[in-house]
């Protein structure tokens, strides 16, 4: 196979088009729709998704719930500012973490958040530079979190959120992301219930999405970048929704690019999908036999992104770029708060 460069998905983004807000009516964004065979567009707008899915179809959605994960603080000795971002769980209150500025976070040292409402001490150092650190307080850890915790939002966008549940899906369930699985976030309660009456199947799995997601490929040979592990969950419902409509010859429509990397990290060689749960480091890029998944819908990525190169393993990075090409010139918008694709 010839060598894949980072470069290979380069493509030029007007800043302008990246999206800060939300808009008002999650379903009134717009929709690109692209044929992976031909290369064909169209322009919707996304509560139109309906008429592309059809009875016996199975839409795949991640139920993952984003915490308020950024922390910002102090040290207790100098007062000096810090900001903790957790990362994962590792056990009960002993969290993985990025600490903003690193320096001021070595083992021994002990923070503070929200007038002592919550504590914390750096237990030590491990791989990237991230931080274990271990948190006290009284009550219960997701109360103090949510008062005192912000959304961590990706680095792009500068705007501050007004309301903290536009960052979540309508359906968000399980708590654990350190960021939104976005392509849900088009979705509103009454366009799920009009696809479900369609006879659409739904089917909901869990990955939750660490910040790995926004690291960028900094090796230009793509095949030695090393992928994230992110948690995974598929139950025994979803996974005989996806099976039987796989057998039934309907098509699996997944919701994102991390529902896409739950259901193949769970797939069997058959084609089917194994209930369980797990870690997964799947990188997905052109070349790549998708064993389950049939379509997509997803947002709009950055330039050389491992995400524009999952969506190029679905329908051919000349058509992606492409695609992507004609959504600039239409002033489509871009990334977590914006328009949508549906690759069919």
């Amino acid at each position: 196979m010839t060598e894949l460069k980072k470069s290979d998905f380069y493509f030029d983004l007007p800043e302008k088009l990246i999206a800060q807000d939300p808009l008002e009516d999650r379903s009134s964004s717009r929709l690109l729709i692209l044929d992976k065979k031909t290369g064909e567009i169209e322009h919707h707008i996304f509560k139109e998704i309906i008429d592309y899915l059809n009875e016996g179809d199975c839409l795949v959605l991640n139920n993952t719930k984003v915490i308020p994960a950024r922390l910002l603080g102090c040290k207790e000795d100098t007062g000096a500012a810090v900001e903790v971002l957790l990362l994962k769980r590792r056990e009960n209150d002993v969290w993985e973490t990025l600490v903003k500025p690193g320096k001021k976070a070595k083992p021994g040292t002990h923070l503070v958040f929200g007038d002592g409402l919550l504590k914390a001490e750096v237990l030590e150092t491990v791989e990237e530079g991230n931080r274990l650190i271990q948190f006290t307080y009284d009550g219960i850890f997701e109360e103090v979190l949510d008062k005192l915790g912000e959304m961590p939002l990706p680095p792009y966008i500068t705007h501050k959120l007004q309301d903290k549940n536009r960052y979540q899906t309508v359906y968000a369930k399980y708590e654990g992301s350190a960021a939104a699985p976005t392509a849900g976030l088009h979705f509103t309660k009454e366009l799920l219930e009009k696809i479900e009456k369609k006879g659409v199947k739904i089917a909901y799995v869990t990955l939750h999405v660490g910040l790995g997601t926004f690291r960028p490929v900094k090796v230009d040979n793509i095949l030695e970048h090393h992928m994230h592990s992110e948690y995974y969950q598929v139950s025994e419902e979803a996974a005989s929704l996806i099976n039987d409509t796989k057998k039934n010859g309907g098509r699996v429509i997944c919701v994102g690019t991390t529902s896409c990397r739950t259901v193949e990290s769970a797939a069997k060689e058959t084609g089917y999908v194994q209930a369980g749960c797990d870690n997964t480091e799947i990188f997905i890029y052109p070349g790549y036999q998708f064993k389950v998944l049939d379509a997509l819908i997803t947002n709009f990525h950055l330039p050389e992104s491992t995400l524009v190169m999952l969506v190029s393993a679905l329908a051919g990075r000349e058509n992606v770029l492409n695609a992507y090409e004609k959504a600039i010139e239409e002033k489509y918008r871009f990334f977590s708060f914006g328009d949508a694709m549906f690759i069919h």
